[in-house]
């Protein structure tokens, strides 16, 4: 049978929306049931459970480097990537951009954004991590069940959702973050807990109250402040002391009721620069960490690291993820990577062999990312239309991180370049070196010593010996 012709809106900005005739293609799995209400039939007719086969395998519905049950560096390949869907790019992502109309339809949308229709996307959900063999996933409340006209009615539906959601996790599932979103309805244009707007300030503790009850609910491991949506575009209008001000009561207040429930979950801020502001308190990992230092919520959050925002920050993404361990900050990673050439956030699935590698270096000096993950906010590329498009992204994502979890045990177990990089520090290695690492040389000792040592001989650093050993691990 066909689904009727129907108009799909979809927003393409904060106040931009584009519509456009679509005719979703036959139903799956049509054996008399209806693509309508709550059908429960196989989203996927003709996907089966996504193996390991090895990198000679041609199968594109296959693992080439993931093997979840293979131990590498003392744990096993899933406990160490602990991959998660992104319910938003996957279940609701259009294929539209700035500049085009959506060029996708899934065959079991009808249009609508109805009670009905979310349960359906939930199943359909939990349907592909089951083929894809993907414990976690992840969320924001507004992706998972429609904003009703009223706080009490956008609570009711998510509660309905959130409750099929349970039964559908199971023991098998897991949630490994919820969130708000606080950035695409109209009242949030000036910013959440940064608006000039007192009410909307309220509107959004009221819908960051909830997600945080349905994630606690839920079990989620992590719940994610999503950043980047201040109101200060240009700081001519704009306090931004006093904003700063806000977000850090706004951030208090969620500490104290995430406290309040029982919620054991890690808090994680993400990074945003220029979504869409230019002026921001998270524009990269140092700078989140200087704002948490500053209004002593130091202790109470780390950090979700997304390698397209990196870039977009001017870092690299291993530059970021350093950053963030070192501090006692890395908490969560999106898992996706942006074009160099182009200036905003593409959202790409991260397929580039030597930046994986970089990320799983930083993870395993981390000892892994447990309670957090690797969530794919990743999304199809606009001309990518069929739903295997969406297993095959996914699979050279997760074999792209394993592939990178390959090459860091090569590189620990060959031991070169961890010992070019003793060599290069070997001087602090020393009985004095140990006084400076302790704080205990002051500058008239430092003098001392410069006076008895004389002008320095510096050594080579091997930067191309550095990078040579690396890419031979590729």
């Amino acid at each position: 049978m066909r689904c009727s012709k129907i108009l799909v809106l979809v927003c393409l900005s904060l106040v931009s929306v584009t519509v456009i005739d679509a005719i979703p293609p036959t139903c799956p799995a049509d054996n008399g049931s209806k693509c309508d209400g709550e059908w429960e039939g196989d989203f996927f007719p003709g996907i089966s459970h996504i193996k390991y086969e090895g990198p000679s395998s041609k199968n594109p519905l296959s693992f080439k480097w993931y093997n979840a049950e293979e131990e590498i560096l003392g744990k096993k390949m899933k406990d160490w990537l602990r991959f998660s869907v992104a319910f938003w790019h996957t279940f609701r992502g259009t294929g539209a951009d700035p500049f085009g109309a959506p060029t996708k339809l899934w065959p079991w949308e009808d249009g609508t954004n109805s009670l009905a229709m979310a349960k359906r996307r939930l199943r359909a959900n939990f349907e592909f991590m089951e083929k894809l063999g993907v414990e976690f996933w992840c969320f924001h409340d507004r992706d998972i069940a429609p904003d009703g006209k009223t706080i009490e009615e956008s609570n009711a539906n998510l509660d309905e959702v959130v409750a099929l959601a349970k039964e559908l996790q199971g023991k098998k599932f897991h949630l490994l973050w919820g969130t708000a979103q606080l950035f695409l309805h109209p009242r949030y244009m000036h910013g959440a807990a940064t608006s000039s707007e007192l009410a909307v300030y309220a509107y959004a503790a009221a819908q960051v109250k909830k997600a945080l009850e349905v994630t606690h609910y839920l079990g989620g491991e992590n719940y994610v402040f999503w950043g980047g949506r201040e109101g200060y575009q240009t700081l001519l209008n704009t306090d931004m002391k006093r904003e700063l001000d806000h977000l850090a009561r706004f951030f208090e207040a969620a500490v104290a009721y995430k406290k309040k429930i029982g919620y054991n979950g890690t808090l994680l801020i993400e990074p945003k620069p220029q979504e869409p502001t230019k002026h921001q308190y998270d524009w990269d990992a140092a700078t989140t960490a200087a704002f948490l230092h500053k209004y002593g919520l130091i202790g109470e959050f780390k950090l979700n690291i997304e390698c397209n925002h990196a870039t977009l920050s001017g870092h690299s993404c291993h530059h970021e993820l350093e950053t963030a361990r070192i501090n006692g900050l890395l908490g969560n990673i999106d898992a996706n990577t942006g074009d160099p050439q182009i200036g905003w956030d593409t959202d790409q699935f991260l397929t580039d062999v030597g930046e994986a590698t970089l990320v799983m270096l930083s993870v395993v000096r981390n000892g892994g990312l447990a309670p957090g993950g690797f969530n794919f906010d990743a999304k199809l590329r606009r001309e990518s239309t069929d739903v295997e498009d969406l297993f095959i992204a996914h699979i050279v994502g997760m074999d792209t991180m394993a592939r990178g979890l390959r090459n860091v045990a090569k590189l620990i177990e060959d031991g070169s370049l961890e010992e070019l990089v003793r060599k290069r520090y070997s001087s602090f290695d020393t009985e004095f070196g140990a006084l400076i690492e302790a704080g205990k040389a002051d500058f008239e000792t430092l003098e001392k010593k410069a006076l008895e040592w004389g002008e320095p001989k510096v050594a080579s650093a091997k930067q191309e010996l550095a990078e040579m050993i690396f890419h031979n691990a590729l």
